[in-house]
Order: C-alpha cells, then sequence, then structure tokens
C-alpha cells in the first residue's frame, strides 16, 4: 500500500481505485527488489530529468529496457497512475510501449521497451553521444515527423479512450534501431471520453 507521511489517507485511496480500474490492463507489476535487479543496482544511467533517472535494463527474457525511476518530489502519484493508465490503453508503433511497473511505497518505477537512439533532441541540439551528433537528414526527418503525427492521430481518434499527451517536445520522442519515432512521457496526459467536445 502507498503510504506518505501527509495525504496517506488520500494516497490508499488512490492506490485501492488505481488496482481496482486498471488491474486487469495494466502491464506487470514489479517490486522495487525486481527493479534493483533488472537494472544491476542501477548500474547504466541513460538520462535524466525533472522527474528522475532513466536507467538501462535486462528482463529475465533478456528483452533490454530502459527503467524510469520517478524522484520522491514526484507530487503525490497522479501523475505517476496518469502515465500507468493512460500508456496501458495504447498500442501503436508510435507509441512507447509500457512493459511494467513498481508502485511500492514511495518507489515508483516505470519499465519500457528500450529506444538504442534515445530522444529526438540529441539529434537535434548534438547533445548525445557520437553516434547521436549528426543532424538527420531531411527524409529521415519528415519520415520522424509523420510517424509523430501518426501517433498523435491515434491518441485522439483511435483510441477508445481520448489520450490528449499535453506536453509533445522532441526530449519525448523516442527513436527505436530503425529511428521510427515513438511518444513517451505521458506523466501530463488527460483521458477524455470519445464523445466529449473540449478536444
Amino acid at each position: 500500500m502507498v503510504c506518505c507521511k501527509t495525504g496517506a489517507k488520500s494516497f490508499q485511496i488512490i492506490d485501492k481505485e488505481f488496482i481496482k480500474k486498471f488491474r486487469s490492463e495494466a502491464p506487470k507489476q514489479y517490486t522495487y527488489s525486481d527493479v534493483k535487479k533488472l537494472t544491476n543496482s542501477f548500474k547504466e544511467k541513460v538520462g535524466q530529468g525533472g522527474y528522475g533517472v532513466v536507467y538501462k535494463g535486462k528482463l529475465p527474457d533478456g528483452r533490454m529496457v530502459a527503467v524510469k525511476i520517478l524522484s520522491a518530489s514526484k507530487g503525490n502519484g497522479e501523475e505517476f497512475i496518469n502515465e500507468v493508465a493512460s500508456i496501458s490503453r495504447t498500442s501503436h508503433v508510435n507509441i512507447v510501449t509500457l512493459l511494467g511497473f513498481c508502485y511500492e511505497r514511495t518507489k515508483r518505477a516505470l519499465i519500457y521497451e528500450f529506444m538504442p537512439y534515445g530522444s529526438l533532441d540529441k539529434f537535434i541540439y548534438d547533445k548525445g553521444p557520437p553516434i547521436t551528433n549528426h543532424h538527420l537528414d531531411s527524409n529521415t526527418m519528415f519520415r520522424i515527423a509523420v510517424g509523430i503525427a501518426r501517433g498523435l492521430e491515434y491518441l485522439h481518434r483511435g483510441c477508445n479512450t481520448r489520450i490528449l499527451h499535453f506536453d509533445i517536445k522532441p526530449h519525448n520522442i523516442l527513436l527505436d534501431e530503425d529511428l521510427c519515432p515513438k511518444i513517451s512521457d505521458f506523466g501530463l496526459a488527460k483521458l477524455c471520453k470519445t464523445k466529449e467536445s473540449i478536444v
């Protein structure tokens, strides 16, 4: 059960509602001990932001994963629950796949498919390792832009529940081994019924 010195009661309500509502469609839940094993005790850091740190890991079946450990100061858990709830409803080539999560007391982690080229901003701003320190040619950039648009169209029109991302930027676009773009980071996303006109 999730607990906190302040607002413990609301945490418990959020946790119960989350488990009840999303258990059937949520990805696999891991313990914090499992997360440490997957990442070899957080040995290889591959990214960092205001949300926390991302580590490279490996599932028991050999698949490489990116494990996002959320900062302890990350609100009261609503953004975390929002991200798991939102991304659990998706299945699209241009949306990153959430494979699992950890929600144990104040420890929160999201386990995604691993994207070997990282985020698009590394290509645009020359901040990445030597392999990404070059600008993309116009054809590749066009293909990435179209992929992002297809992902957004899917979120807005293709899901049973509309998902509004609200935080599209190069940092939140990940690239796989074929430079196929995948939208990530659903912490600020909002779910809307398909008939709601706010969109």
